[in-house]
């Protein structure tokens, strides 16, 4: 959701993209879910897809968002940690 935030403030102000930097504080990984994070490591990276807004302005809608050549790796299912 930021970088759809910081394509639509480009796309509203005419600039060019730059870098979207996030930090995460608190990061860890339960027990039940190590297989699948060995799983997920184990899956080579896709091309990023790309992200086209047909209008300008914040006056923009889901139908004015394109997202061309999106070719996700099948989803990791994992139990709730409890």
């Amino acid at each position: 959701s930021y970088a759809l935030l910081t394509y639509i403030i480009a796309n509203t102000t005419n600039l060019e993209l730059g870098e979207l930097t996030i930090s995460i504080g608190d990061a860890h990984i339960y027990q039940n879910h190590v297989k699948q994070v060995v799983e997920q490591f184990s899956r080579k990276p896709k091309d990023f897809p790309t992200l086209k807004i047909l209008k300008k302005g914040l006056d923009i809608s889901a139908e004015d968002i394109v997202l061309e050549n999106y070719d996700p790796h099948p989803a990791i299912k994992a139990p709730m940690a409890i």
